[in-house]
């Protein structure tokens, strides 16, 4: 039975989640040049902004409405709680849209027209996050069920009793905002001078490490209320011991991209070991409520390797992403959520549970890529052939602050 006790939970969660953007626009911030950092800021607080009154419009009842075939809701349209954990409930769940959205902003940063962009922000927090939410997670507030969750689909695919276990969204929030984030890429091109002939790659160092550090322990601090709060309740242990394995994955996370950065480059790369701990804090989100500590942090240990492997490889593929969006949210979100299928305490199949999670989950993984990924790209391309989605060449030469927001970061003098 929802408490009192359990709405003022989850509105602390909510707002630990929403500390989040402020971890987001500095991590971007710093991970990008200086003569773009209000462009940054513009999209971060826009992110929030326009997912905060589309989900509220249109994605929640999406998400949440009731849902005959498992497919989307058809009600809760302009959501009216009538109790007030059912106003918690909407606030921790619209933190979770802007954040989908937020994950996209980093990859397309520093070459992107902000009318287009905003459009893009709309696009994923109003349609793309909260269909795929639907369905995954539409039965936790009384929508019948969407189709991943289980039922006829699930049990004839996998057998009886299958379904799609992704507790606090390495998929549902992270992947699809990661995938979201490659269609950006891919759609807006790299930035002026990023890759040159024969395949050469050129750095473009970001301009304030210590402030991308600084958003990185604000992300790691919000996350708590990210994976704590999906529990939606106080009572039990199980919020404590979802901390802890959060926990433990960020710190393995941070540790196995480091000391992969010293075996492969010989120096401890701090963007890299910022990047693990976040590709750590995704890895564990979708097993945080199954999977055992020493497990977790089994979790995030590979998942900082995946991160920087990752990396490299998309920048192989000659797709710009700044600040390794791409890869510590949509593969380390994959990789978190196929975690579930090998180490989770009861049907994992490292621990005895067969294969049939790891297949279930290897095809929810599989389902949100084959949905964000052409469903972004589309609505992203409609955008870029109407309204435009990059700045002119100049533009991006100058600086996005000035050509598009008239104001400068960082004052001289």
């Amino acid at each position: 039975m929802n408490t009192d006790l359990d709405a003022l939970w989850l509105c602390l969660a909510a707002f630990l989640v929403f500390l989040m953007q402020a971890g987001f626009a500095l991590l971007e911030t710093g991970f990008t040049r200086a003569k773009n950092a209000c462009n940054i800021l513009m999209k971060n607080i826009a992110d929030f902004s326009i997912g905060t009154l589309s989900f509220w419009m249109v994605g929640f009842g999406l998400m949440f409405g009731l849902s005959k075939y498992g497919l989307f809701g058809t009600s809760r349209f302009f959501y009216e709680g009538t109790t007030g954990f059912d106003w918690a409930f909407l606030l921790f769940q619209t933190v979770f849209c802007a954040t989908a959205a937020t994950i996209m902003s980093g990859a397309m940063a520093e070459r992107t027209k902000y009318s287009g962009y905003l459009l893009c922000s709309l696009a994923i927090t109003a349609i793309v996050y909260p269909v795929f939410g639907s369905w995954c997670w539409n039965s936790l507030f009384g929508g019948g069920g969407g189709w991943l969750e289980g039922g006829r689909v699930m049990s004839a695919l996998f057998g009886e009793g299958a379904a799609f276990h992704d507790f606090a969204g390495s998929t549902v929030v992270h992947s699809v905002g990661g995938w979201a984030a490659l269609a950006g890429a891919l759609v807006v091109g790299p930035r002026i001078g990023k890759f040159g002939k024969r395949g050469r790659r050129n750095a473009i160092p970001g301009h304030n490490i210590p402030l991308a550090a600084l958003g990185v322990f604000i992300l790691w601090f919000g996350w708590f209320g990210f994976n704590a709060g999906s529990t939606g309740t106080v009572s039990g242990a199980g919020l404590a011991r979802i901390a802890v394995n959060t926990n433990l994955a960020a710190a393995g996370g941070a540790l196995g991209a480091l000391f992969t950065s010293w075996y492969v480059f010989h120096r401890t790369n701090p963007t890299y070991t910022l990047n693990g701990s976040l590709a750590g804090l995704v890895s564990i989100t979708a097993g945080c409520d199954v999977i055992a500590p020493p497990m977790a942090m089994i979790t995030g240990l590979i998942a900082g390797p995946i991160a920087i492997v990752s990396i490299h490889w998309i920048e192989r593929l000659r797709i710009d992403d700044p600040v390794g969006a791409i890869s510590v949210h949509g593969v380390g979100g994959a990789w978190g959520t196929l975690a579930v299928g090998l180490f989770a305490s009861q049907t994992g199949l490292l621990l005895g549970g067969g294969m049939q999670q790891l297949l279930v989950q290897l095809f929810g993984i599989l389902v949100a890529f084959l949905w964000a990924l052409p469903m972004s790209y589309g609505l992203f391309m409609l955008i870029k052939v109407t309204t435009g989605l990059r700045v002119s060449r100049q533009q991006e030469m100058d600086s996005l602050d000035l050509s598009e927001h008239g104001v400068r970061a960082y004052q001289n003098g």
